[in-house]
């Protein structure tokens, strides 16, 4: 199987420094130097589009800009690109969202993604009217996700949930294709409604060996379901033609981060009830030494930003060798980001991924007169 990248839409804003943004934050704390227009967006979708991704991820939120309708803007400025829209379930009904995935699919045929977030932090759910606990949003996933996929399938639906109550409900159009469901989550309560309902299980970049354990753990549950599960994993890059000057890069970063930063952002993801930003947390305890937590595995990220919090830092061979050891394991798609995201897709885009297709790893998906040139992405504003 080729592997499948996608990019990263910063739909809180982008920056030559590390833009944090969500996962405890409050709202409007990410900014950004360039703000996130559409303009400025379409420019990284155009940039990742030409270069060979599959697909882009847009994040949810009330730190950012809403990801459905980004999107929906953002497919009529690009031609194959697709995206994976995070949402909530416990913000809208699961008919709504299906309706609105059927709608996606007409109008951006084959372009829709949908990464489900169940909601780490209460806080955060609570601004939206939401006051379940962890385990309840969950269980709700579970509910939720089975009224879309049972809709998707034509069928009329009645539930009488425990958290989701339904009647008669049917699509007037299914969506084609269905879109498939990316779905992560570290706790056991997250672990299964994976198994039971997600087309690809993603984790944050935790270094080989933990991620081999989770994969391990998630094929075990589906495998009890009777059904198997792709995999796929979140991580920033930094990736140079030497590996020096990409450490420079990261040193250049970090030195970009104030105590006063790191103690205010490392304060507020300790709160969290996330399980893996809990994991992300103990990769570098707070602390700026010692931030290379496996070979070419940078945790510097996660000292001022929540979520996924680690990087590949390396020479394009080295990359190309960290990926190909996740491949290794089962990891089969790659969702990057770096900062800013215009310049690190294109640094990416052509130091690692024709390295890749070097090994037989990767394809470009566009045709031979779609591969990257740089001279056909101006930058744009509006």
């Amino acid at each position: 199987m080729n592997l499948t990248f996608h990019w990263f839409l910063p739909t809180y804003g982008d920056s030559r420094h590390v833009v944090g943004g969500g996962h405890g934050l409050p709202a409007g704390a990410a900014g950004g130097q360039r703000p996130a227009t559409l303009g400025y967006l379409t420019q990284i979708a155009r940039a990742a589009e030409q270069l060979g991704f599959e697909g882009a991820l847009t994040p949810t939120g009330a730190w950012c800009e809403d990801a459905w309708l980004t999107t929906a803007m953002l497919a009529q400025e690009t031609e194959r690109l697709k995206f994976l829209v995070a949402f909530r379930p416990g913000i809208l009904s699961p008919t709504l969202a299906a309706q609105m995935a059927a709608t996606f699919q007409r109008h951006a045929p084959g372009r829709l993604l949908l990464n489900v977030v169940t909601g780490g932090e209460s806080h955060e759910q609570r601004a939206y009217g939401d006051f379940l606990d962890k385990d309840a949003r969950y269980a709700r996933t579970g509910e939720f996700l089975e009224v879309v996929r049972a809709l998707w399938r034509g069928e009329s639906v009645t539930l009488d949930g425990k958290h989701i109550q339904i009647e008669d409900a049917q699509l007037a159009r299914v969506p084609d294709p269905v879109p498939p469901i990316y779905f992560g989550g570290s706790s056991p309560a997250a672990g299964e409604v994976a198994a039971r309902h997600s087309d690809v299980y993603l984790t944050w970049g935790e270094p080989p060996a933990q991620v081999a354990g989770k994969i391990a753990w998630i094929r075990e549950l589906a495998a009890r379901e009777g059904r198997s599960v792709r995999f796929g994993i979140r991580l920033h890059v930094i990736t140079r033609d030497t590996s020096d000057q990409a450490w420079a890069e990261a040193r250049r970063l970090l030195d970009g981060f104030s105590e006063d930063a790191v103690r205010a952002v490392q304060a507020g993801l300790a709160r969290s009830e996330s399980e893996g930003q809990r994991r992300m947390l103990e990769l570098h305890g707070g602390s700026t030494a010692n931030l290379e937590v496996s070979p070419n595995l940078w945790a510097g990220i996660g000292l001022v930003r929540g979520g996924a919090g680690t990087a590949l830092v390396g020479s394009h061979g080295e990359v190309a060798e960290r990926i190909a050891e996740y491949h290794r394991l089962g990891i089969d798609e790659f969702i990057m980001s770096g900062h800013p995201h215009v310049e690190e897709a294109y640094w990416f885009g052509e130091g690692v991924l024709p390295l890749l297709t070097e090994q037989g790893l990767w394809q470009h998906p566009g045709t031979a007169d779609a591969r990257p040139d740089s001279a056909q992405v101006p930058f744009v504003s509006r």
